[in-house]
């Protein structure tokens, strides 16, 4: 039998090595908070960059209000209007990332979306700039503004599901946070919107 509290002591021992599996409490962790734009279609004429709507304006201002106590190291988007006009509710220092861009798709006759870009492609590319983000700034959080689809593709491939097997779709302006140390990738939160309730 293991003396009184060494149960305890080895169980907190067992916890702290699964947290640290996690990035949970490890120094030098890069938290990436990777944000989708906001809304953008209420209102939309037909064009492919549109701007924010007054709702997507809203909502980029509350995300901001709740971003800025973090105090960022830095804040990446896409060059797209809407992903820059969200970015700079936050900072007028924005850096343009064009990785960051939406998965290339058109609108069918029956308004349905069509894919142009394979799924592999988009995850290729956002891996590649999401780990130079996370390579430029260690162990501090980083906001990055994308897009809908090319949330979804990157965090499907980080969970290690097929492509259409993450049923979710990121809401406007909602956060996902990826932690990034050397090469360990770790998903520590999808689709957050406490900051529009």
């Amino acid at each position: 039998m293991l003396p009184v509290g060494a149960g305890a002591e080895r169980m907190t021992q067992a916890m702290r090595s699964l947290e640290a599996l996690f990035l949970i409490g490890i120094e030098g962790v890069t938290e990436i908070w990777l944000v989708r734009h906001g809304d953008c279609y209420e209102g939309m004429s037909d064009g492919g960059d549109p701007p924010l709507s007054p709702l997507g304006r809203e909502q980029a201002a509350r995300l901001a209000e709740r971003v800025r106590r973090l105090n960022p190291a830095a804040v990446y988007a896409s060059p797209y209007r809407r992903a820059v006009e969200t970015a700079k509710a936050i900072s007028d220092d924005v850096k343009v990332e064009p990785r960051l861009v939406e998965m290339a798709m058109d609108l069918t006759d029956g308004g349905m979306l069509d894919f142009k870009e394979a799924p592999t492609a988009v995850v290729e590319r956002m891996t590649a700039a999401l780990n130079e983000i996370a390579e430029a700034h260690p162990g501090q959080r980083v906001i990055v503004v994308s897009h809908g689809a090319a949330i979804v593709n990157y965090m499907t491939d980080l969970l290690r599901l097929e492509p259409g097997q993450l049923r979710l779709l990121p809401y406007y302006t909602s956060v996902s946070i990826v932690k990034a140390l050397g090469d360990r990738r770790v998903v520590a939160g999808f689709g957050d919107v406490s900051h529009l309730e």
